[in-house]
């Protein structure tokens, strides 16, 4: 049994699901910024695709739930997170975590440079976890609608430039090298973040540098 199944039969008046999907649901050339009306118009990057279209799949079961049982199931669409306590394994970290690790770890060990995957030219979009918890919480009390949801903080960064900003926030001042044989994933990503200002008043708080240097400061003290 599903869980939104399970939640409209425990309580069908009162129940709410609060589906979260992923960024990487979008199709590998999305406009930029993406708007979620774009959702279905082609496939996702090839390297996120399985999970990107199993992301999608919810969103198709929360609106047949909603036309079906009147269930109020809302789907929302958060953009790359991080924050304190994320996952710095340098085999399954994602780009901000691994970056940090690289820099911290060059600094303590005296490296003269980091290498990083791709080329850097691509671009992506970050929102800080806890504003990205403050937008969950705030469409779960205020928004009771099909459409789905972007959550982002409307603005995108270089990875070649992110990388710059990290190795300036841990002290690192050596060569950044770039494998270009690695996979860039998404050429960009920002979002459009106009419906949850107008659906739930959600905007992020928390500005990209500010967010940074809490992530660095929380992994030093490790």
């Amino acid at each position: 049994m599903s869980q939104k199944l399970a939640a409209w039969r425990s309580d069908g008046s009162g129940a709410r699901i609060v589906a979260v999907g992923a960024v990487c649901a979008y199709p590998k050339f999305t406009p930029v910024p993406f708007r979620e009306g774009h959702l279905w118009d082609g496939y996702p990057e090839e390297t996120n695709a399985p999970y990107g279209l199993a992301k999608k799949m919810l969103l198709v079961q929360s609106q047949a739930y909603r036309q079906q049982y009147g269930f109020n199931s809302i789907f929302l669409l958060p953009v790359n997170l991080y924050g304190p306590y994320d996952n710095f394994d340098p085999q399954t970290s994602h780009v901000i975590p691994a970056l940090i690790k690289k820099c911290v770890d060059a600094v303590q060990s005296g490296a003269a440079h980091i290498t990083c995957w791709g080329t850097g030219a691509v671009s992506r979009e970050f929102l800080y976890v806890a504003d990205a918890a403050e937008g969950i919480l705030l469409a779960t009390e205020r928004y009771n609608g099909a459409a789905p949801v972007n959550l982002g903080a409307g603005c995108e960064i270089r990875i070649k430039d992110l990388a710059e900003k990290i190795a300036a926030l841990t002290g690192f001042t050596g060569a950044i090298r770039w494998d270009s044989s690695q996979p860039d994933g998404q050429p960009r990503r920002c979002l459009d973040v106009s419906r949850a200002r107008e659906y739930f008043g959600f905007e992020a708080q928390t500005s990209f540098d500010e967010g940074l240097q809490q992530v660095v400061d929380w992994y030093r003290r490790l």
